[in-house]
């Protein structure tokens, strides 16, 4: 029997560089262990995706509480999304408006990936596996190809990625060199045959973010990584591909 966590022990914060904190739930095993990303604005902040929703952010975690925040999915997976439903205004892309408003287990992939084996202990009572579902949380704003988020003093330009999933997007800041991937790119296994993903999307939107000048990445999943590594994995990816082909 797994033990289970008390809801102040279930997040940790990392401060980074450029006003970035990273947000961790490291109950909950790597590979399916979303990257919650908060970032300072001057006049807003910018949360990129919400984790899991197991436990409440805006309880638990007082940075998302302190300023006004947009809550941006970089895509509507389970892991991603699971707390979008607890902020005011909330951003996601055209593509998968739909599944934001109205998720289920299948189309947010919790079905069938939640199950008590991706915990290394649980979340605290009354969770459970069987039960757990993302909560309706329909976007306040729709995005799509070449938006962008203001947050005052900076801007991140939203760039559609689909592959992963059809409504996937990376959010560039151009005066840092930052990328906030989501899930189409991370330092570790890619995943590429979901229900919805799409193979030739997949390439397209790698080839795309291949020449774009990243100095630092913020993945959807596993440690951040520099603009060299960025271009290695995609280089990398796409030799893979061609060699299949």
């Amino acid at each position: 029997m797994k033990p289970r966590i008390r809801p102040d022990d279930w997040y940790r914060q990392r401060r980074l560089d450029d006003d970035v904190t990273a947000i961790s739930e490291p109950h909950i095993q790597e590979f399916y262990r979303c990257n919650i990303w908060h970032v300072r604005g001057r006049d807003r902040d910018m949360l990129v995706d919400s984790g899991m929703g197991v436990v409440s952010l805006r309880q638990w975690v007082p940075l998302v509480t302190e300023r006004p925040l947009t809550a941006v999915a970089s895509h509507t997976h389970f892991d991603h999304i699971g707390c979008h439903h607890e902020f005011e205004c909330r951003a996601v892309h055209a593509a998968e408006a739909g599944l934001l408003a109205d998720p289920t287990r299948q189309n947010t992939l919790a079905d069938p990936y939640v199950t008590d084996d991706i915990f290394d202990a649980l979340p605290p009572e009354p969770y459970c596996s069987t039960c757990y579902a993302v909560k309706r949380a329909p976007a306040t704003r729709i995005l799509e190809d070449g938006d962008i988020i203001d947050l005052g003093d900076r801007s991140f330009e939203v760039i559609h990625t689909p592959g992963h999933s059809p409504g996937g997007i990376a959010l560039y800041e151009k005066s840092t060199g930052i990328l906030f991937s989501g899930d189409i790119l991370y330092d570790g296994p890619l995943i590429e045959d979901t229900y919805h993903s799409d193979a030739a999307d997949y390439l397209a939107s790698m080839e795309r973010l291949l020449n774009l000048p990243v100095r630092l990445v913020h993945g959807g999943h596993f440690p951040s990584f520099s603009g060299e590594r960025y271009r290695h994995l995609i280089s990398a990816w796409l030799t893979a591909k061609q060699r299949t082909t």
